[in-house]
């Protein structure tokens, strides 16, 4: 069941109507939306002469229609609700559009195509049309990005009392314990690409990384990024590389500031896109593989709501 959604506008300001909320103090409320469910798909198909039927061609999803039918309260003004509709829902401008459900919380983007409002109605509403040029929703709220560590902190003993001491050598209490090789499990409807923290705690060198079921390869030339930056991977250094379709990027983050160094990816490396499933990654170094901890994230791709 929908709980709320939350609209935010082009300048970032916010309003969420709640379905069970009957007297709201924005004054509006939700009568209708349509669009909520999977896109339509445009399938196309070749004739033949010959046969019966068609031969499969392709298929792609089309944009997304939402379509919102507001009714407007007494309390406060019925004016003052129709002008809230047009500061949320401002023409041809971009907004995010955010679902809350009992089981889930997605969001999607798109821009206002209209915004019709029945003035001289005896319960004065209005339509409001949102064209999103993507057509899936994707996982969002304090859940909706999934990480995988290939990292942790491995105990070596415990004991019940305090070292305060400042003079003598420090007691190691644990050691960081790196896995080279992690399964991420994906169940979208839909392939999304990822985000890949590598924090380097040490010098390393051409680092390569694995989708070993689909056989993809993607590899950072370290001499490339000495010749760019001035040195190759050192100690503090992170590398972030996002292959999420329209974002596609690889960033150095080192003391504070980021630099673009998407030419130190080799030729004919692949951009990772997780399939439903297991997805298996590895990871190695030439050099310094024990100072490199991966970090993968990913959002979840839904159909509908």
């Amino acid at each position: 069941m929908i709980k709320s959604v939350t609209v935010t506008n082009y300048l970032g300001e916010w309003i969420k109507i709640n379905l069970a909320d009957d007297d709201p103090e924005h004054g509006l409320l939700i009568k209708s939306i349509e669009g909520l469910g999977p896109a339509k798909a445009d399938v196309n198909t070749t004739n033949l002469a010959t046969n019966d039927g068609s031969l499969y061609n392709s298929a792609r999803l089309e944009e997304r229609n939402i379509v919102m039918q507001l009714y407007f309260t007494e309390a406060p003004r019925i004016e003052d609700a129709r002008q809230t509709t047009y500061k949320y829902f401002p023409i041809k401008k971009f907004l995010d559009f955010l679902v809350e459900t009992d089981n889930r919380i997605v969001r999607t983007k798109g821009y206002v195509e209209s915004n019709e409002p029945n003035i001289f109605s005896e319960q004065e509403s209005s339509q409001i049309s949102i064209v999103c040029p993507d057509p899936y929703f994707y996982s969002a709220g304090e859940n909706g990005n999934n990480v995988t560590i290939f990292y942790g902190v491995e105990p070596l003993f415990e004991f019940e009392f305090d070292n305060n001491s400042l003079d003598e050598d420090l007691i190691e209490f644990g050691s960081i314990e790196n896995q080279t090789e992690r399964s991420v499990y994906y169940d979208g409807d839909a392939e999304i690409g990822v985000t890949i923290t590598i924090h380097a705690i040490g010098e390393a060198r051409n680092i390569t990384i694995y989708n070993t079921g689909t056989r993809e390869v993607m590899r950072i030339d370290t001499d490339k990024l000495e010749a760019l930056t001035g040195s190759g991977i050192i100690s503090g250094d992170d590398i972030i590389i996002t292959t999420v379709r329209g974002e596609k990027s690889i960033r150095l983050l080192r003391t504070g500031r980021y630099t673009n160094i998407l030419n130190c990816l080799d030729k004919g490396s692949d951009w990772f896109q997780l399939s439903k499933g297991d997805n298996i990654f590895a990871y190695v170094a030439e050099y310094g593989s024990e100072n490199l901890q991966f970090k993968i994230e990913n959002r979840i791709i839904y159909e509908g709501v």
